[in-house]
């Protein structure tokens, strides 16, 4: 990793965590990375990615090659030598910055563009956030956390949030506004 960082040097801003290192590949030095998506082209894209551990500053490393392997990334990282030096880079998370995305088609959307943005249904009434993205292997699923209301009458304390899980196809999902930082989902409170 490049250790030499010039005062006033950070990270840039659109950084995107892609994945994280499982452990070395071959005794050459190269690391693997479990991508946290399905398409790993952001990744095999980038040839600067920034690593960091809960806990550690981000640092860049310039990556000499990379390649699909078995549903994972294995890459060659400039200054990570031998299979020591590879193990040790087990458990950092892979960051790249937005702009190595590939181009996406009309109507199709990255995942963490979607995280944030505010659910409502065809009626109008709003279901709650998008906290998170998983794949059930068939498609897609939108996690919409929604906040509760404050603690019973009683007085017995209850969870504060919900989360409802919304398959994300055309059947449900109707428009993805970005601009407007909604979804609107064929969906009801009570699914």
């Amino acid at each position: 990793m490049n250790n030499s960082v010039q005062p006033g040097f950070s990270a840039p801003d659109d950084l995107v965590t892609v994945g994280y290192v499982t452990g070395a590949y071959g005794i050459q030095g190269w690391v693997r990375v479990k991508p946290y998506s399905s398409d790993a082209d952001a990744l095999l894209s980038a040839k600067t990615w920034w690593l960091d551990k809960p806990g550690t500053p981000k640092q860049d490393i310039e990556v000499m090659q990379s390649k699909g392997h078995s549903g994972d990334v294995v890459a060659r990282l400039v200054g990570v030598a031998d299979r020591n030096a590879a193990e040790a880079m087990k458990g950092h998370v892979v960051h790249i910055s937005r702009r190595h995305f590939p181009a996406l088609d009309d109507g199709e959307f990255y995942w963490v563009d979607l995280i944030g943005l505010s659910v409502e249904n065809l009626q109008g009434v709003q279901l709650g956030v998008v906290s998170d993205m998983m794949d059930n292997g068939a498609h897609p699923i939108l996690k919409v956390a929604r906040a509760l209301p404050e603690a019973p009458a009683d007085g017995k304390p209850g969870a504060n949030q919900t989360e409802q899980l919304i398959p994300y196809v055309d059947q449900f999902v109707k428009t993805v506004q970005l601009q407007e930082k909604k979804i609107i989902v064929d969906w009801d409170l009570d699914y």
